[in-house]
């Protein structure tokens, strides 16, 4: 956890957190990006085209047959750097505490990122994609197909955010 670079804001809480984990994961990869701290990375992983690279551990690359024949995958990734006791948040772009679990910010109990990528190719086991907002050397957890027919839901609202007003946004 980075805490010097993620800091607190006024209006945030932080809990104790557990003293032994649950569960253990394996990371299969490192996601490979451009940006090394975290206010260089896209507050939106859909609005950067930056080409970045997913290098799979030789192990699991026999996983990635057929994955070339798909358009868009699902990324799910772990970010390390994140602080994982914020229960609160404020984020920068608005004067309001959140909980954590209404917001997308690395910052969580399980600090568990994903996106949707476009997939560009794969070659010896690295994958090229774009549609990221990591930190360079990101562990990588699971890679899925993006089905558009079930993951999308045009109709999805996120009401705090549909009703916020100017009031709530920093200038």
């Amino acid at each position: 956890m980075d805490v010097a670079e993620f800091g607190r804001r006024a209006g945030e809480m932080a809990v104790d957190l557990p003293e032994r984990p649950d569960a253990g994961i394996y990371f299969i990869g490192r996601i490979r990006t451009p940006w090394q701290r975290r206010r260089d990375c896209p507050k939106n992983a859909r609005e950067s085209t930056a080409l970045c690279t997913v290098e799979l551990d030789a192990r699991f690359v026999p996983a990635l047959k057929d994955v070339e024949t798909c358009s868009h995958l699902v990324l799910l990734y772990w970010m390390h750097r994140a602080p994982r006791d914020l229960v609160l948040q404020v984020p920068s772009h608005y004067n309001v505490p959140r909980g954590t679990f209404a917001l997308r910010s690395p910052a969580r109990p399980n600090p568990i990122a994903m996106s949707v990528v476009r997939l560009h190719k794969i070659e010896n086991g690295t994958l090229s994609v774009s549609g990221l907002d990591c930190l360079d050397n990101t562990p990588l957890l699971d890679i899925k197909p993006y089905f558009a027919s079930t993951d999308s839901v045009p109709d999805a609202i996120v009401g705090w955010h549909a009703r916020a007003d100017r009031r709530d946004r920093r200038s």
